[in-house]
């Protein structure tokens, strides 16, 4: 399950969930932001989306305002380092700094979080579980590449 947030014009929230929500009774009920959102997200799960075209808006330093942004330049079905995302802010040492940021990532999948993994290649740290974040990494080298495993 994925609770979407938003308002007509953005979205500001797009987390797991392991229980089920209370969704609005029709598309009616929804922001138009969301039913977009909706809509681009089955489009991603059906691999017809690399790409998602929404207005996001949440709430962070500018620190994590810069990584979360950083984080939308990574391309579908690739992976980069915590510390490669540290030298794109031209801090080497803001290794901790950048992770911290990764996590407190509220848009899951849209600003792409879970295509950022250790320096060793190895899956670390995803707020919606280690097991979702290899899904997502499956599933878009899958689409990209017709690879079917990473780890």
């Amino acid at each position: 399950m994925l609770k979407i947030s938003g308002t007509d014009d953005f979205i500001s929230e797009v987390t797991f969930h392991d229980t089920t929500q209370k969704a609005p009774a029709s598309k009616k009920d929804m922001p138009p932001a969301i039913i977009q959102c909706i809509e681009q997200l089955i489009q991603y799960f059906h691999g017809e989306r690399r790409v998602f075209e929404l207005v996001i808006n949440q709430e962070g330093t500018s620190f994590q305002q810069e990584v979360w942004s950083l984080l939308m330049t990574i391309p579908y079905g690739r992976t980069i380092s915590y510390l490669d995302l540290a030298l794109k802010t031209g801090d080497r040492k803001a290794t901790r700094a950048v992770a911290s940021a990764n996590g407190r990532n509220n848009v899951a999948i849209i600003v792409p979080c879970h295509r950022v993994i250790g320096s060793n290649r190895d899956l670390v740290g995803y707020g919606g579980g280690l097991w979702r974040k290899k899904w997502l990494l499956e599933h878009e080298l899958k689409f990209a590449y017709g690879v079917q495993t990473l780890f």
